[in-house]
């Protein structure tokens, strides 16, 4: 009790000071004990935020992916209740549709690769948009007399971003040749064509899914080469070798100077000529790309650091998977510091290891010609319901600015002297628009066959279309991708004159 007393006493005669301190000193032992459980609540707080921030991207952004996997078998139910709905064409052509319990593709071959099948598997846009064809948005008491008679309902249609002119152009001047074309636009993303053969008819597809996987089949038929094909690039990679080369020598690129004098080079113990052994002279770098001087970009690749070649061909989506939802081939660089030298000289120019897929240098050239800005590549423009009343508008999305606008201007306009006194300036003369573009002649087989490449767009001054395009056995079957890029850029065109 004294004891007691005495703190009692004690506390009373305390100064304001020493109060303060006491209380002070409390303070931080009890903010040094809640320590650890404001962390736990923190953690706790981010966890169900990144929890419903991931549900929501789900819900919002992959939710119809998932949803429209083949190897979903949810969508099994959905079939059960709703007639598969028709795929058409932007300018109204149905390019699938029903006969009676089969699925139909009036134009056959046309468009097998681009709309794909739904039978066994599913591909093209029969497979992204699987989950729109299943769906049906006819009116309710349409849909409420259907249950009750317990009849199927008709599913939505997809109107796709195809063009029917363009795509039947692209079929038939690629013509017996097998190879690839992809045709888009440049400021939206859309697919106005794409065509890759071999083909086939997706109406006769119990007997190409029989030959196709027999166990002794070699047949490719199915592989969209249009995204899945993987070619050397050519000398379309001349223009991401001189872009590399900018970047690394932005004060010099402009002065850069190459004789191109003899029918052969060494560079790194290699031997490098250009193609039909030609002799181009005294280039700077515009002409090297206008002539396609293999010896010129071969002596560019040794100047480059590899390491620094390697990032920029990595920010323009080499190594990586493309943002597109269909099925794509990832394009392949291989060379990095440590590599052997030797292997610089031929990559520089588009032969060696490096890989790419029509649709990834579709996609490069697209975004040249959009300013720098790349956009997401896509197939599927809206959703309507059977009677043509639209539920569903797709936007063109941006994936990234992979260029400066002083690169793209001064690329644009070494890619316009390739069409208007280099390489492909035979194959333009006399068009109604300007283009700009860059061929390509890819050696494999040993050097006795060739791939024929083009990718370009026009108008340089307003870009509206944009072209890869690659022809297997060019050497052999005399079709050239510059060409065809020719022909489908006067179709068009023709559209808008």
């Amino acid at each position: 009790m004294k004891r007691k007393e005495e703190g009692l006493k004690n506390k009373q005669n305390m100064t304001l000071d020493e109060f303060v301190q006491k209380e002070e000193k409390i303070d931080r032992l009890n903010d040094k004990l809640n320590r650890p459980i404001i962390a736990v609540a923190y953690l706790f707080g981010f966890l169900i935020i990144g929890l419903i921030a991931y549900i929501m991207h789900f819900m919002i952004v992959e939710k119809d992916q998932v949803i429209a996997n083949a190897a979903n078998s949810r969508l099994d139910s959905f079939a059960a209740d709703v007639i598969r709905g028709d795929i058409v064409t932007k300018d109204g052509k149905t390019i699938a549709t029903n006969n009676g319990d089969k699925r139909y593709y009036p134009y056959d071959d046309m468009f097998a690769h681009a709309v794909g099948f739904s039978k066994y598997t599913k591909a093209g846009i029969e497979l992204v948009g699987n989950y729109y064809l299943l769906e049906s948005h006819a009116s309710a008491p349409e849909r409420l007399f259907h249950t009750l008679r317990e009849e199927s309902n008709r599913g939505d249609t997809i109107v796709s971003t195809l063009n029917f002119d363009l795509q039947k152009k692209a079929y038939d001047a690629l013509g017996n040749a097998n190879g690839a074309v992809v045709v888009m636009e440049p400021d939206t993303g859309k697919i106005l064509a794409m065509v890759s053969k071999p083909d086939f008819n997706p109406n006769d597809i119990d007997a190409v899914w029989k030959e196709a996987n027999s166990e002794d089949s070699t047949s490719s038929v199915l592989l969209n080469r249009a995204t899945q094909g993987l070619y050397p690039p050519g000398s379309t990679f001349k223009v991401l070798t001189a872009l590399s080369y900018m970047r690394q020598y932005p004060r010099k690129y402009k002065k850069y100077q190459y004789e191109c004098n003899s029918e052969e080079q060494i560079f790194n113990n290699v031997a490098v000529h250009c193609y039909g052994k030609k002799m181009h002279g005294e280039e700077d770098l515009s002409k090297a790309l206008a002539n396609s001087c293999n010896q010129a970009f071969a002596d560019i690749g040794t100047k480059l650091d590899v390491d620094k070649w390697k990032d920029t061909l990595e920010s323009m989506l080499y190594n990586k998977n493309l943002p597109y939802n269909g099925a794509s081939a990832t394009s392949r660089f291989y060379l990095d510091g440590k590599s052997d030298k030797g292997f610089v000289p031929q990559t520089a120019f588009g032969q060696g290891d490096t890989l790419v897929t029509p649709l990834h240098n579709a996609m490069i050239i697209s975004t040249i010609a959009n300013g720098g800005l790349m956009m997401k590549p896509y197939m599927i423009d809206s959703i309507e319901n059977y009677k043509g009343k639209r539920i569903r508008k797709f936007s063109p999305s941006s994936y990234d600015t992979l260029m400066s606008a002083d690169e793209v201007e001064t690329l644009t306009e070494y890619m316009r002297k390739v069409v208007t006194e280099g390489t492909a300036a035979d194959y333009f003369a006399g068009a109604s628009y300007q283009a700009a573009g860059k061929t390509g002649t890819a050696e494999y087989a040993g050097g006795d066959h060739d791939f024929s490449w083009f990718i370009g767009f026009a108008d340089i001054e307003r870009p509206e279309i944009a072209v890869s395009i690659v022809v297997e056995e060019s050497d052999v079957n005399g079709v050239k991708a510059t060409a065809i890029a020719r022909a489908l850029m006067d179709e068009y065109y023709r559209d808008k004159d």
